[in-house]
Order: structure tokens, then C-alpha cells, then sequence
């Protein structure tokens, strides 16, 4: 486990010790950033999108410090994040028991699903709070709630549902699944399943692609693919669009341009619903985008978004409440004074049934921005941003 302490002091020093003459006794507000590290992470089948980013997720966690320490240092707020590293075969929960033990109480968690269940129960316990910045685990939403734990990643119904939203706005109601094998793979296609139902669309046939371990780049030369993906989708039943849940990146590159049919492919490649994306320029994303590549040296991805918006929620009850206790971040964050602006044209709340971030959904290709959903004409009693991810009778979690 590598520990790094990163941002209070360093930038207080670069921009002044202003917050001393505001209070004689400033306020530390401590968080800790944790990440474990995957064993079976597949490469990209691209070589446009880089092998590894060794500080994606952190990346976007130490902008939202730096931005915390702009209004912090006027406050009296002293910011510091504590970065924790775990190998692939290190303990993550000994890891994660020893920064409690040492007084982590604000933690910003870049895991997946499986890891971040254990780590639920263990901050409950210790009177922390975590903000899931990575997990889209629908069951996370709607079975396996804790109050501890707020999420800031939109879950895979909400993407599912921004997608499902656009693709019947464009009247394309019947859709071909394309799923892989994998479990992310299966767990996005149920997410397509559910907002077929939801908002009135078809799924005509379904398709799997088996994943079989190759070189990946070396072993499927376009000559081959060419080839392979016409006849794996070819007499399909009559459909719109192909809809693909592979979440791994095992073959959904190799989709559009290649099916049997002459149908737009949209899911986990092609027309893809993100949190955030680097061909994203509205309202203010365009500066937002300037500063993460200017502090990173590179563009910023979903994961950096996710985690950076986990800090400066954080920051943002802080501000409001003068206060880094967990208690006293948690009622403000559920308390209907709460509202974050995060470029995304409006601000965004959690749901108090589950504690999962409001937020618009972005389709885009990798190059351009599509739309924003929820699209027009889904409204709800409360905001249209809750015809997104399941609603509140629809999930068993109930912290209200």
C-alpha cells in the first residue's frame, strides 16, 4: 500500500497564508482518495486510447483539492488529500481499516463494486462517509444500500436510461442486444433489458459474443474482423439500431461499420451515455477541460470527472456548513439546501432513498457530443433528472 499526503499545506503555500488572517484557527479538512488496483484489466484494442493511465480517478481527485483550496484559503479551510495506492495482492480492507484507525473520515473511493461493498460497512462502523466514485452497480442503488455511502458515478440504469430515452426520441423503438460474456458485459445488458421495458422499446434478438483470451491487437487484424461481424450478425431480426453492452472493450470497437445490416450502434461503443466526455464543451466544460489537461497533462475521463466531483462535493459542504464532520456533511448533503454545479447545465442533488448523485447524462462519440439526456417531453413529479436510474418505489433501499 503506497500512502501519499498531497495538496493542503502545498498549496496554501502557493497561493498565500490568506486563510490566517480569517481564522486564528483554521479548519483541516482531511480526504482520503483510495484505489485498488485490477488483476485481469484488458488493454485497450485501440492504440488512440493509451495502455495505462496510472493516475486516472487520482488525476481528477487532486484538481478538485486544488479547487477546494481556492475558496478554502479565504475560509480558513485547509485542505489535504491523502492518496492510497493498494497492489493487486495487498489487503485492501487492511489498507482501508488502517486509514481509519487513523482518523480518515471523508473517503473518496475510485473501486469497483466487489471491493467497495466491504468497505460500506467498515466506514459505517467507524462513523465515515464514502462517495462511490467509480461503482455503477445498479444492486449498490437498489439492494446493497448503506448510509455511509454516497454515489457520485451515475449508476448503468441511468445510463441505460438516458440512452433508451434519446434512441425512442429518434423513434427507433426496436433494438438488437449485442451483449459479451463477462459479468460488467451482463450486467449493462440487464440495464438495457429494463429500459426497453421502461420506456417502450423493443428488444427484437439477442446475441451473445463469447470472450476468448488472444492478443487482442495482434490476432485480429481488420481483415479478419471484416469478415467476422458480418456473418455474426447477419439474418437478425428486422431492427433500428444495435444496441452493444461490452463493457470489457472486448469486441464492440469492431462493430459499427461492419454489421450485416446498415444500422447505427450505440451502447458501451458507438453512441455512448457517459458522465463525462472529452468531446464535452457546454456550459463551461470547455474551462474545465482546459484546466484538468493543463494540471494533468492529459484529457480528463469519466473517472477523473467522477472523483473530482466527489472532492468538491465535499468542499462544497464544507463551505456551507463550516464544518469537516462526517454528521454534519452527511445532513447537509441530503438536506434540500444542497445543489453542486458541475457543468452540466443545472445544479446537481443526491436522492435521499439511496443516495445517489442527480446528474444529466452525456451521449457522445468519441468526438463529438450527441445530446443530454433526460431529453425533452420525460418529466417527473419531482425533476425530470429522476426519469434516470431507478426511482424511488422501484428500489428496496429507503435512508430517507
Amino acid at each position: 500500500m503506497q500512502v501519499v499526503r498531497w495538496g493542503g499545506l502545498a498549496l496554501a503555500l502557493l497561493a498565500g497564508s490568506i486563510g490566517a488572517a480569517f481564522a486564528a484557527d483554521p479548519l483541516a479538512v482531511r480526504i482520503t482518495y483510495v484505489t485498488h488496483e485490477e488483476p485481469d484489466r484488458l488493454p485497450p484494442l485501440s492504440l488512440v486510447e493509451p495502455r495505462e493511465i496510472p493516475d486516472e480517478g487520482l488525476a481528477g481527485a487532486r484538481l478538485g483539492i486544488s479547487d477546494n483550496a481556492t475558496t478554502g484559503r479565504f475560509l480558513g479551510h485547509e485542505y489535504q488529500l491523502d492518496e492510497i495506492r493498494v497492489p493487486v495482492d495487498d489487503d485492501l480492507a487492511a489498507a482501508v481499516a488502517e486509514a481509519l484507525a487513523d482518523g480518515a473520515r471523508l473517503i473518496v473511493a475510485d473501486l469497483v463494486g466487489e471491493d467497495l461493498v466491504p468497505l460500506m460497512g467498515m466506514a459505517g462502523e467507524a462513523g465515515a462517509l464514502v462517495f462511490n466514485a467509480r461503482a455503477e452497480d445498479d444492486a449498490l442503488r437498489t439492494e446493497v444500500c448503506h448510509e455511509a455511502v454516497f454515489h457520485v458515478i451515475p449508476s448503468r440504469a441511468m445510463k441505460a436510461d438516458g440512452l433508451a430515452q434519446y434512441l425512442m426520441w429518434k423513434q427507433w423503438p426496436e433494438w438488437l442486444l449485442v451483449h459479451g460474456t463477462r459479468e460488467a458485459d451482463l450486467l449493462f445488458a440487464d440495464a438495457i433489458r429494463r429500459a426497453a421495458t421502461k420506456f417502450g422499446a423493443e428488444i427484437v434478438e439477442e446475441r451473445a459474443y463469447e470472450y476468448q483470451a488472444t492478443a487482442r491487437r495482434t490476432d485480429t487484424g481488420h481483415v479478419q474482423v471484416q469478415r467476422q461481424l458480418p456473418v455474426f450478425t447477419q439474418d437478425a431480426e428486422e431492427h433500428d439500431v444495435l444496441v452493444v453492452a461490452d463493457e470489457s472493450d472486448v469486441f464492440g470497437e469492431y462493430l459499427p461499420y461492419r454489421t450485416w445490416d446498415p444500422r447505427p450502434v450505440v451502447g458501451t461503443q458507438g453512441l455512448v451515455p457517459v458522465a463525462w466526455s472529452r468531446a464535452f464543451e457546454a456550459w463551461g466544460g470547455t474551462q474545465m477541460q482546459n484546466r484538468f489537461e493543463s494540471a494533468a497533462g492529459r484529457p480528463m475521463r469519466e473517472r477523473d470527472y467522477a472523483a473530482w466531483l466527489a472532492v468538491r462535493t465535499i468542499g462544497e459542504a464544507v463551505t456551507r456548513t463550516s464544518s469537516a464532520a462526517a454528521d454534519a456533511i452527511r445532513d447537509y448533503l441530503r438536506s434540500d439546501a444542497f445543489e453542486i454545479g458541475a457543468f452540466k447545465g443545472e445544479g446537481l442533488t443526491f436522492r435521499t432513498w439511496n443516495q445517489q448523485m442527480r446528474q444529466p447524462i452525456l451521449l457522445t462519440t468519441p468526438r463529438m457530443l450527441v445530446s443530454v439526456s433526460p431529453q425533452e417531453g420525460y418529466l417527473h413529479q419531482r425533476t425530470p433528472l429522476d426519469t434516470l436510474g431507478y426511482d424511488q418505489p422501484e428500489s428496496d433501499c429507503d435512508l430517507s
